[in-house]
């Protein structure tokens, strides 16, 4: 499959966008698969930090909204869900906005 590839300043520019319209701080890109709950090689993963008033509809309204600016698929991966080995690693695989 052919994924269209996206460029770093329309990313930064849509995830601006997103983090205005939620309370969330998006960190940046994980490895495919790191959202286990979304599906396509065309998905994109996120790390991110929570923001007061952030709940689970919130979350999932950032996750649609960001993906219908970009045109495919995304996960988003809270900080605060990460526990143990597995925060250590998301953090060292992070590839910054």
């Amino acid at each position: 499959m052919n994924v269209p590839i996206v460029h770093r300043a329309v990313l930064k520019h849509h995830v601006a966008t997103i983090e205005a319209r939620h309370p969330i701080k998006i960190l940046g890109l994980l490895p495919r698969g790191s959202a286990a709950h979304i599906f396509g090689a065309e998905a994109l993963d996120f790390l991110a930090e929570k923001r007061p008033g952030l709940d689970l509809l919130g979350l999932c309204e950032a996750e649609v909204d960001l993906g219908d600016l970009l045109g495919r698929p995304v996960g988003i991966v809270l900080v605060s869900g990460l526990k143990g080995q597995e925060a250590i690693e998301f953090q060292r695989r992070l590839d910054p906005l």
